[in-house]
């Protein structure tokens, strides 16, 4: 096949910077595309440790203004992977400068900014996705397929959890996902956005929800940052001072759909011994489907249908070449990892380029996503049910 260079510029270079860069860097190797990236130009506030991500991750050049990276000639796809206060200012000059723009969840900090992006985008008619990358596992693409054939009928139920504990020590910094002015908010944001998105793939839209939240450690240590004579970095420091936190350190609601499914979600930074435990289960009229992050490669399977001896939760590896992306990777019972969902997305991106179609997922979904968490942060100072209510 013959192949055609498309240049990537990525703003961020940290935990999804290395993420994205992965992605860039190997998928070409696992897919047969007309497109091939090039990993043009990486860009991040302190030169030190990005001239070192640069060489880590494979990036040919490098800049500390973003606004570089938006206004080269050579830079067609821009990659948006800092945190989000910055994702509009971005977006929006990628927009005005017509290029292809790639962004990490939560769209925006707030559904104002993310509501002036998706206008952006659709104004000076270029392409955009965003990464909720979890859609692209082939357990995931596997629950859709059943879901859409009607596998397990009418969706009554939808349970959802996202649980980590990286901040349980009330000792840990006052780090930037707990400040509301540059996350937007805490758990709720980071996390139960994922599973709002989960679900509005699967199930369908949002009609209504209900929430309560809570933030434990009301204070912690603040962070500074000193210049190191002897290797040139920033570095952080706890200090002996403490500052205000002033996002949720966990957030649960309940949600009615529009199809008259019920959900209920949790999304907690204080369950000791989660890591990354994202787990959902839908139930429908003919079965139900479970899926966890922590065995992605699995999705379990009940079928009202299978006959009353053997009727039961099955265990499917989606890995056969049968399975949404999986005939790309490795021979069957093969697993593939988390930072393959980032591979997949990219995939899909670049096929949506050369197909001169509109990726999926886009800002559209991180708006709809956006209203609501919004709805929901509504619903907590209302202390009632709120509706979601949609622009778009």
């Amino acid at each position: 096949m013959s192949k055609k260079n498309i240049n990537v510029g990525l703003i961020g270079y940290k935990f999804m910077g290395k993420a994205h860069s992965h992605a860039y860097r190997d998928v070409s190797l696992f897919f047969d595309l007309p497109l091939c990236p090039v990993m043009k130009v990486i860009c991040g506030r302190h030169d030190v440790p990005l001239a070192a991500a640069q060489e880590q991750f494979g990036w040919q050049e490098r800049t500390t203004d973003w606004k570089k990276i938006v206004n080269r000639d050579d830079s067609d796809i821009v990659d948006i992977t800092t945190p989000p206060d910055k994702h509009k200012d971005i977006a929006v000059a990628c927009a005005k400068a017509g290029k292809f723009v790639f962004c990490e969840k939560p769209l925006a900090s707030s559904l104002k900014d993310g509501y002036e992006m998706l206008e952006a985008v659709e104004k000076y008619g270029v392409k955009h996705a965003i990464c909720f990358n979890y859609r692209k596992l082939p357990a995931v693409g596997l629950a859709k397929k059943l879901i859409d054939e009607g596998k397990i009928g009418r969706i009554y139920h939808v349970r959802a959890v996202y649980l980590q504990d990286w901040i349980l020590d009330p000792e840990f910094p006052l780090v930037w996902r707990l400040k509301k002015k540059i996350a937007g908010s805490g758990a709720h944001g980071d996390l139960n956005a994922h599973l709002i998105d989960m679900t509005r793939y699967l199930v369908g839209e949002f009609s209504e929800v209900v929430g309560a939240s809570e933030t434990f450690i009301k204070e912690r240590p603040l962070l500074v940052e000193k210049n190191d004579l002897n290797t040139g970095l920033v570095v952080t420091e706890k200090s002996s001072k403490k500052g205000k936190v002033d996002v949720d350190d966990a957030t649960v609601f309940l949600a009615r759909f529009k199809n008259g499914a019920l959900g209920s979600f949790e999304a907690t930074r204080f369950a000791p011994g989660r890591k990354n435990a994202q787990r959902w289960e839908i139930n429908g009229s003919k079965g139900s489907i479970v899926f966890n992050l922590e065995r992605l490669n699995e999705l379990e399977y009940y079928s009202v249908d299978d006959p009353a001896c053997v009727q039961g939760f099955r265990t499917i590896m989606a890995t056969d070449s049968s399975h949404p992306y999986a005939a790309n990777w490795w021979p069957a019972g093969h697993i593939i990892g988390y930072g393959d969902s980032f591979v997949n997305m990219v995939a899909d991106i670049l096929n949506c380029i050369v197909k001169n179609k509109m990726p999926s997922p886009n800002f559209a979904d991180g708006v709809k996503c956006q209203e609501v968490l919004e709805a929901v942060e509504q619903s907590l100072k209302q202390g009632k049910w709120v509706k979601v209510k949609s622009r778009i």
